[in-house]
């Protein structure tokens, strides 16, 4: 069976997770005690410490309402908000209290045009609108006239990657109002979120497929395929192996870099970093591995550093095993370290 739940207090269940079936969390200004500005507080508050990590501000001016519903069922999750408010924003600091590998759907259910930031790219929804975002990267989505009616569905990358292996150029690209598949979304979601709908075990097994499925289909008509499109998708790719080279080489001489640490860095899953790498034709540690040892040559090789010890320059390029410094440098250079000074 479902559950219904209004809060007034901060955090969604712990075990919200562990409950086999569909989850149906409303959360509205109106059922909160106190007058209008002290509802306003605490709705907005809690949105922030518990409830999705949001951050929203009010529309200036205008009596405040706010209605937050959450549905969850097995990995997915789907969110719709209306209300006045003029942005809602995700920060670093909420992605820290709250992180995952997923991909949110972002769909325009109002009736003005709203704005979408991230990673340095704004894109303009119209109503009825949708935009695949990174829910691991901040973005803020600002409304035009400050009434906001906003559809977020989100699930597992890897779940997308299965149905669609090129959705990751896609993100941060329209699809038209005009296109059907939003249409198809607002109204799977519309059943999800209806209290009055009853659901079946059998029903709920294919939520979190259905949900991976209509992500997918967006991200895939996210663009006609063109070949200006195609140029746009590769001129992407460029300009974020780019950024990727440029964290490597600003930090190769870091043990602990990574390319998960790099992919938080900039926005992007782990998985996308590998791939773009590959392209190059040299992996993250293949690259890691030759700046290092390069570094470590020319060092080994200049005259003011003859004081150093071989064990120094080593560590001092990100080596924490000497032992498998040399035997790298051995085999890239064919002689010893000791032999490069």
């Amino acid at each position: 069976m479902s559950r219904k739940t209004v809060f007034s207090s901060a955090g969604l269940p712990e075990h919200l997770g562990a409950y086999e079936g569909l989850h149906r969390i409303t959360y509205n200004s109106s059922d909160l005690i106190g007058g209008e500005q002290i509802q306003k507080e605490q709705w907005i508050s809690s949105l922030t410490s518990g409830y999705a990590r949001l951050r929203a501000d009010p529309a200036i001016g205008r009596s405040f309402e706010g209605e937050l519903r959450i549905v969850r069922a097995s990995d997915v999750s789907v969110g719709t908000i209306h209300g006045t408010v003029k942005s809602i924003s995700r920060t670093t600091e909420d992605i820290a209290a709250q992180s995952t590998n997923n991909v949110v759907l972002l769909l325009n259910a109002g009736h003005s045009p709203l704005s979408v930031d991230q990673a340095g790219r704004s894109v303009d929804l119209s109503p009825g609108a949708s935009v695949l975002v990174e829910q691991s990267a901040p973005s803020i989505i600002r409304v035009s006239d400050g009434q906001c009616g906003l559809i977020a569905v989100q699930t597992d990358r890897e779940r997308v990657r299965q149905r669609y292996a090129g959705f990751e150029d896609r993100l941060m690209t329209v699809v038209s109002s005009s296109m059907m598949i939003n249409a198809l979304l607002r109204a799977y979601v519309g059943v999800l979120a209806d209290e009055k709908e009853a659901e079946s075990q059998l029903t709920m097994q294919f939520v979190a497929d259905h949900i991976a499925d209509l992500i997918a289909a967006t991200a895939s008509i996210a663009t006609p395929v063109t070949a200006h499109d195609n140029a746009d998708a590769r001129g992407l790719r460029a300009v974020r192996t780019q950024a990727i080279l440029t964290k490597i080489r600003g930090g190769f001489t870091d043990p602990e870099i990574s390319a998960q640490g790099i992919a938080k860095e900039l926005g992007l899953s782990a998985r996308y970093v590998q791939d773009l790498l590959q392209e190059t034709g040299i992996s993250f540690s293949e690259r890691v591995l030759e700046l290092r040892l390069q570094r470590a040559h020319k060092m080994l090789s200049q005259r003011h550093n003859d004081a150093m010890r071989v064990s120094e320059i080593a560590l001092i390029n990100g080596f924490s095993d000497v032992s498998y410094f040399n035997r790298c440098f051995r085999r890239r250079f064919g002689y010893t370290p000791s032999s490069a000074r």
